[in-house]
């Protein structure tokens, strides 16, 4: 076994035992790295400086790709600890500089080690949306969908890993889902829906944090997004009517066609998840065979299972009867407007239909299909 594994390596000498008191100048620090230099270092293994009889001047951490590895100094100076674990198949070199005497005031002392981490079995990479500078509506949730299962035991320490700060600051809650297709998720949502102009920050310290069944995260995340204007819509299906609403105000109504009386549209609160110009409706994607193949323009999606809104040229009752099957189908002109004045990220919320059908938060973006208090079950640390 490499002598990394076996413990730190001290890297200077130290003269005098503790380094002598604060007014000794020529007290000298005993640097030590964890890991120290050596291979085949242990996967989810911190990185720590420790300055024994002095404080530490500055630590300078960097993977083989030249990337910065943070950390922060403990109050009395004598500890750095890196902010995440040290990544799979990853060298890293460390150097450190450390002043001797309680007040580091006596000798200074400078040291480099280097390591290599163990190769994961396998690496669990996420992608995340918003995607990073993206404009989204108030009701966008952050949502990291994980391409390799993630083990129920480490959840917890994934979700301890990462934070979303904003400005200004808005309370919200990660909560587990699983994703309509069948990979694992978690969401953050706010406890209501963002106020507009907001800017969120999302970190995920993640390098060479285990993600159970052989699974381990090789990188860091960091991106950010904005908020853009307050724009929702809501739909009551008796009278086939969409109002869309530009902070909580009427700015214009939509007449359309809900579910039939087979196929209710769902209600609950909707999030718009993505947009197409241009699509093939087509009857298989929701249980429906081969009925039909239609050629559908403006298409706002709310769910991944097939709730969508959207142009339906077909449709002689638009406006007067309720015969789609779950969709809320228009004239193309208003499926535009609905179109255009919908970002990403908005809500469609769905009123006094007969659906008794709920939307589960992982089909789609559906975080709004619970109360707050039923949200934040969903977490792994509660």
């Amino acid at each position: 076994m490499a002598t990394a594994l076996l413990g730190s390596l001290a890297l200077s000498a130290c003269s005098g035992g503790s380094g002598g008191d604060s007014g000794d100048a020529k007290a000298e620090a005993k640097l030590t790295v964890t890991p120290g230099s050596g291979t085949d270092v242990a996967l989810g293994t911190p990185i720590t400086v420790k300055a024994d009889g002095g404080r530490i001047t500055k630590v300078e951490a960097k993977d083989d790709k030249g990337n910065e590895v943070t950390g922060k100094v403990a109050e009395d100076g004598a500890t750095w600890t890196s902010d995440g674990k040290a990544g799979p198949k990853t060298t890293y070199t460390v150097r450190a500089t450390a002043k001797g005497g309680k007040n580091g005031k006596g000798k200074e002392t400078s040291s480099t080690a280097t390591f290599t981490t163990q190769q994961a079995p396998s690496v669990n990479k996420l992608t995340n949306a918003p995607a990073n500078g993206q404009t989204v509506g108030t009701g966008m949730p952050v949502s990291i969908l994980f391409d390799h299962p993630v083990d129920k035991s480490k959840r917890a320490d994934i979700e301890k890993s990462l934070t979303v700060t904003s400005t200004p600051k808005v309370e919200g809650a990660w909560g587990w889902v699983k994703d309509w297709s069948g990979l694992d998720r978690i969401d953050w949502r706010p406890k209501d829906t963002w106020p507009s102009g907001t800017k969120v920050k999302v970190k995920g310290l993640l390098s060479g944090v285990n993600s159970g069944e052989g699974g381990w995260f090789a990188k860091n995340y960091d991106f950010g997004f904005t908020i853009g204007a307050d724009h929702k819509a809501v739909i009551d299906v008796p009278s086939h009517t969409l109002t869309m609403l530009e902070d909580g105000k009427p700015v214009g109504t939509i007449k359309g066609s809900a579910g039939s009386p087979v196929d209710p549209t769902r209600g609950g609160i909707h999030t718009v998840r993505s947009k197409n110009a241009d699509e093939t409706m087509d009857s298989s994607t929701i249980g429906h065979g081969n009925e039909w193949m239609l050629e559908s323009k403006w298409v706002t999606h709310l769910t991944a299972s097939g709730t969508f809104l959207h142009s339906a040229p077909w449709n002689q009752s638009i406006g007067v009867e309720n015969n789609s099957h779950g969709c809320f189908g228009m004239t193309t002109s208003d499926a535009k407007k609905v179109y255009d004045f919908l970002p990403i990220g908005s809500t469609v919320e769905v009123k006094n239909t007969t659906s008794t059908k709920v939307t589960d938060p992982g089909n789609g973006l559906s975080v709004w299909m619970e109360t707050w208090d039923q949200w934040q079950k969903r977490s792994a640390l509660k």
